[in-house]
């Protein structure tokens, strides 16, 4: 029987919404009341990201947006999970081809857990929470043993602000050969 982590026994989650049309928002809310009831498995929603382990994002990254995303995930100690809750997060869904819209979620920070749907189901979202709390679970351990939080072999190429700067300059590409 496998053991139960230290982390994995009350992480907390934090929920933004990057710009959904909040059909994903109100699946998410679902997940907390007491017909799925995610904190049956411990996990908390908070509204602080410094006490935060798992951050749920739900819609895409514009251009408003990506900062705030950014800030966000700076602001929570490692180890920490990202979950993308949605197409729109995956992938930026239907809106991708929109002018102001970067993408998914990973032009902003780098994720843990893919969880696609449209709008994504209340017990979506809870098995993409709870796989998030394995890989919290195992940056922990990696964290104990003296090593980063994250494989540096393993990780994106391009995270964070690079990955911002990164999407805008496509961006712009795209746009200046349409």
């Amino acid at each position: 029987m496998p053991t139960v982590g230290y982390s994995s026994k009350s992480p907390w989650l934090i929920h933004y919404d990057g710009s959904s049309c909040n059909g994903c928002d109100i699946e998410v809310l679902d997940a907390l009341t007491p017909l799925y009831d995610i904190e049956r498995f411990g996990i908390i929603n908070t509204g602080n990201p410094k006490h935060a382990d798992i951050f749920l994002v739900t819609g895409s990254v514009n251009h408003q947006n990506i900062g705030v995303v950014q800030h966000i995930y700076e602001q929570m100690l490692e180890p920490k999970v990202v979950v993308a809750c949605g197409v729109c997060a995956c992938t930026g869904g239907v809106f991708r081809d929109c002018y102001n819209v970067l993408g998914g979620v990973d032009k902003a920070i780098p994720v843990d857990v893919y969880a696609p749907g449209c709008a994504i189901r209340p017990e979506s979202i809870i098995d993409a929470v709870l796989e998030g709390v394995k890989v919290l679970d195992a940056k922990a351990d990696r964290m104990r043993r003296g090593l980063p939080a994250v494989d540096p072999e393993t990780a994106p190429a391009v995270s964070g602000s690079e990955a911002g700067a990164s999407a805008a300059v496509n961006l712009a590409a795209k746009e200046a050969t349409n």
